[in-house]
C-alpha cells in the first residue's frame, strides 16, 4: 500500500486529541505543548502572513473582501494546524496537506461549512421572517415561500453530513442543489441586477461545484 504521507519510520507513536484542541482555540498551542516549538512558530508565520493578506485585501476591497478570504483562507489553516498538531509527531505543513487531502479531510471541511451555513440559514429566517428567497425572478409567499426558505437550510444539513461522512448520495444531492442555484442565480441577475452579495454568491457556487466535480471520486472511493 503507498505510504500516505513521508513519516519518520519510527512513528508508531499514537495522536495527539490534546493538542489538537489546544490548537484549534488557539493556533500553535497544540504544537508548543508537545514539545515542538519550531513546529509552532512556522504555524505562527504562516497564520501572520495570511492574516496580513486579509487585512491588505479589506482595505482595498473593503471588509466583505478580507471576510470572503478569511473564510477562504484562514479558516482551511486554522483547521490545518489543529490537525497537524493532533498527529503522533506533527509533520511538516506540506505533509500534512497531503495527508489531509489523501484521506478527503478538505471534502470533510466543505461538509463543515455546509451545516454552518445551515445554522446562519436558520437564524437568517427565524430572525427576518418577513424575508423572502428571491427565486426565478419571484419571490414566493405563504406556504410555498415557506417551503423554499426550509429547504435552503434543510439541503445544507444534508450535503453538510453526507461529505463529512463521505457519502456517495452526497455527490448528487450537492449537483442538483448546485445545479438549481446556478440556473436561479443567472435569472435573478437578468431581473435584480448584479449586487455584491449575489455576484459573491455565484462566484463561491461555481467554485465549490467545480471542486466538488474534480475530487468527486473520494466520495466514490470512500464511501461505505
Amino acid at each position: 500500500m503507498e505510504s500516505e504521507v513521508n513519516l519518520p519510520a519510527s512513528d508508531h507513536s499514537r495522536t495527539s486529541p490534546l493538542g489538537g484542541i489546544l490548537s484549534t482555540f488557539l493556533p500553535g498551542l497544540g504544537h508548543l505543548v508537545r514539545g515542538y516549538p519550531v513546529q509552532m512558530i512556522r504555524v505562527l508565520m504562516v497564520g501572520g502572513l495570511l492574516g496580513l493578506v486579509t487585512w491588505a485585501l479589506g482595505a482595498v476591497g473593503g471588509p466583505g473582501a478580507g471576510l470572503f478570504f478569511g473564510m477562504l483562507g484562514i479558516l482551511p489553516w486554522w483547521c490545518l494546524q489543529a490537525y497537524q498538531a493532533y498527529l503522533p509527531t506533527p509533520p511538516g505543513q506540506l505533509d500534512t496537506l497531503r495527508l489531509a487531502w489523501k484521506r478527503a479531510h478538505d471534502l470533510r471541511f466543505l461538509g463543515g461549512l455546509f451545516l454552518w451555513t445551515a445554522l446562519m440559514d436558520l437564524y437568517i429566517i427565524l430572525v427576518n421572517p418577513e424575508y423572502h428567497l428571491s427565486v426565478f425572478c419571484t419571490k414566493p409567499t405563504g406556504t410555498l415561500g415557506l417551503l423554499f426558505k426550509a429547504q435552503s437550510p434543510a439541503l445544507h444539513v444534508a450535503i453538510g453530513y453526507g461529505f463529512l461522512k463521505l457519502r456517495r448520495w452526497a455527490l448528487f444531492v450537492f449537483l442538483a442543489y448546485a445545479g438549481f442555484g446556478i440556473l436561479n442565480a443567472t435569472t435573478n441577475f437578468a431581473c435584480f441586477g448584479f449586487g455584491r452579495i449575489r455576484i459573491a454568491f455565484f462566484i463561491s457556487l461555481v467554485a465549490f461545484t467545480a471542486y466538488v466535480i474534480w475530487r468527486r471520486d473520494c466520495l466514490v472511493t470512500h464511501s461505505r
